[in-house]
């Protein structure tokens, strides 16, 4: 009798397993499928030969992939120019980032010192303002900088790397301090006991403990500032000197005259310099993700 209970207990057991795979597998696609959706219209679009937005099927009549041709061959818009402004300016100002921000991040979480605190509610008050808000002050500081060194004012990629840098060290501080607090101060105490200076443990015992962190910070960083419109549009006047989301907007920027097809290629090709860094620094990302979790 006792078998037959356990028996019975054993393929309750599976069928409730077996339940909660599957609605969870359920979940999985159909988030997939939510977030693959614009993604599959923007590339039947691109193969439409129509420069139109609306689809009235997956691959339209005539399908073609000349558009891709078009934005790659066109002098008129320097496609390719435009991603590697965008790579130099995303990458740069990731790598600042996370240099500058692990650097504060130690201090505020390893140092005591005279106005700590204050220093902290100042980076989280200063990050309660976006960048956006000050374009107008952020354009004339710009332009004023410019007057004394151009390569620092309007229409330069440092100029907007400055402003990037600005809207970015307020809240990758404080997300870096928190992982920094994780670490046990045992392992400074044991580094300052054997006549390591601060420097010393924070490049060799600390730094190699935090790199899930800053792999996220930097990809973080870089499609955001990557996938910018605004301030880029704003600050770049020069077509030669624009970002790739900049110079896609040339395409649907005349009323009489919106390529939608030419714009949707440009945009799938726009997408690959993220996801090959996606790639590249994937193990990364996921080990950051599993050690805030259990830590957390």
């Amino acid at each position: 009798m006792s078998s037959k209970q356990d028996a019975k207990h054993t393929g309750s057991l599976r069928a409730q397993k077996r339940l909660s795979m599957g609605w969870r597998l359920g979940v999985a696609l159909l988030a997939i499928l939510f977030s693959l959706f614009p993604v599959v219209l923007i590339f039947s679009t691109s193969i439409n030969p129509l420069s139109q937005v609306t689809v009235t099927q997956l691959i339209p009549d005539n399908a073609t992939l000349n558009n891709y041709r078009s934005v790659l061959s066109d002098p008129q818009f320097p496609f390719a120019r435009w991603v590697w402004n965008s790579v130099k300016v995303s990458g740069i100002t990731a790598t600042l980032v996370v240099a500058l921000t692990s650097l504060a991040a130690f201090a505020f979480s390893r140092f005591r010192f005279r106005l700590r605190k204050p220093l902290l509610r100042t980076v989280l008050l200063v990050q309660v303002f976006p960048n956006i808000l000050a374009v107008t002050a952020l354009f004339l500081i710009l332009l004023n900088i410019g007057r004394i060194y151009p390569g620092f004012g309007l229409n330069s990629h440092f100029g907007l790397i400055l402003i990037y840098l600005g809207g970015a060290m307020g809240f990758n501080t404080w997300l870096m301090k928190g992982f920094f607090d994780t670490i046990p101060r045992d392992l400074d105490e044991a580094a300052y006991i054997d006549g390591a200076s601060s420097w010393y443990t924070f490049t060799r015992v600390i730094f190699p403990l935090v790199r899930p962190i800053l792999a996220v910070i930097f990809i973080l960083t870089f499609i955001s500032t990557y996938a910018d419109y605004l301030l880029a549009r704003v600050m770049l006047t020069d077509k030669m000197q624009y970002t790739v989301a900049v110079g896609l907007s040339l395409f649907i920027g005349d009323q009489y005259a919106q390529r939608w097809n030419l714009f949707a290629a440009g945009a799938l090709m726009a997408a690959l310099p993220t996801l090959v860094l996606f790639y590249l620094i994937q193990d990364q990302l996921q080990s950051g993700l599993t050690v805030g979790a259990v830590k957390g």
